[in-house]
This record gives C-alpha cells, sequence and structure tokens, in this order.
C-alpha cells in the first residue's frame, strides 16, 4: 500500500528555524498541518530548556534562584521526552500500512533525529548571533563563524538522516518502534531520594 510522502522531512530545518527566530521577537507561529504542530510543541520544550541552562550557570544570583531553575529543568525535560514520544506516535501511526515487520529495525527514531535537529537550530541561533555579537574579544566572532560552519554541516547531514530514514520505511526497509523513556527522577513511587524521605 502507498502513502503520501511526508511534507516534514524536508521543512523541518526551517520550521525549526523560523520558530527560534519568531520565539525570540514574543511573535507564536501556529502551523495547520498537526505533525508540525507537534514538532513545534516540541522544539518549544528544547528552546525554553536552552535559556533555563542559561539561566542556571548565573552565579550572580542566591542559591535558592538556582534550584528553581534545576527544577524548571527538570520538568522541561519531562515535557521534551513526552514530546518526542508524541512525534513517533503519530508517525507511527501515519506510517502504519507500510510499516513491515520484517524490516531492519533502526535504533534511533525519528522523533530523536527531530530533536537532535531542534537543539541543533538552536545551536545555530545562538552561534549566529555570537558571531555578529559587538564588543566581543579579539578573535571571537572568526571562532564563532568557523563553528557555524561545522553546525551548519551537522544539520545538513542529520536532515539527511531523517529524510533517508522515513524513505527506507516508506519503502518497507526500515522500521522504528515507539521507545518509552519512563523518566525516573520526577516519579515519587520510583526516585528513592523521594519516596525513602517521605517515609
Amino acid at each position: 500500500m502507498k502513502i503520501s510522502p511526508l511534507p516534514l522531512s524536508n521543512r523541518v530545518a526551517g520550521l525549526h528555524r523560523s520558530a527560534v527566530e519568531l520565539w525570540h521577537l514574543g511573535l507564536p507561529i501556529r502551523p495547520k498541518d498537526p505533525l508540525e504542530r507537534l514538532v513545534l510543541d516540541q522544539h518549544w520544550f528544547n528552546y525554553e530548556l536552552w535559556h533555563q541552562e542559561d539561566e542556571a550557570r548565573r552565579t550572580d544570583v542566591p542559591d535558592s534562584v538556582i534550584a528553581q531553575v534545576k527544577r524548571n529543568i527538570d520538568g522541561l525535560n519531562q515535557g521534551r521526552n513526552d514530546a518526542i514520544e508524541k512525534i513517533d506516535a503519530w508517525l507511527l501511526e501515519y506510517l502504519k500500512p507500510v510499516i513491515r515487520k520484517s524490516a531492519e529495525l533502526h535504533s534511533e527514531t525519528a522523533g530523536s533525529i527531530i530533536d537532535r535537529l531542534s537543539i541543533l537550530a538552536l545551536r545555530i541561533h545562538h552561534m549566529k548571533e555570537q558571531a555578529r555579537r559587538k564588543r566581543s574579544p579579539a578573535g571571537h566572532a572568526f571562532s564563532c563563524r568557523q563553528k557555524l560552519k561545522v553546525l551548519l554541516e551537522q544539520e545538513k547531514d542529520l536532515l539527511g538522516c531523517l529524510n533517508a530514514l522515513l524513505k527506507r520505511v516508506m519503502a518497507g526497509k526500515s522500521r522504528f518502534k515507539l521507545y518509552r523513556r519512563f523518566k525516573m527522577y520526577n516519579d515519587p513511587l520510583l526516585n528513592p531520594a523521594l519516596y525513602l524521605k517521605q517515609r
């Protein structure tokens, strides 16, 4: 059985980058495509995580502020992983007609690759900012431009990997599964530091 090609696979990098630009300007982005909405929901968690991780490195605020930031990071990480699973669940349902149980199992899911592309989009955005930064140390802009070239190449490679995986799945040659992450540190029934203290 044939299904329509996934429009997302060739647009994910642009979607990620556009969202980062708009979010930094305080503007929303609301795609109509349901898969693109899931991708941007996941991307938002990485966007928030990026800025919380910056705050966690501050030394000019009380420890209580850093403790709250660390708790924020825990919650955002949980949301990020849940959102990856939602992407994979949507894709697996969409691809169900062409997935063959006998196909080669791919260890990395499409959602995980999309997550890595999301993080790359954030690195690219912020490395561009650093390359344009005024009053930076000598050689800083040049160093950032060199790093940006590497990041852009990594993005191209990773996007190629996503496209290749989806094409192989649609051709019945590969498959991936929904891997539950079961983050234990946020669960008071699974984290001994939490449930032992309650006793």
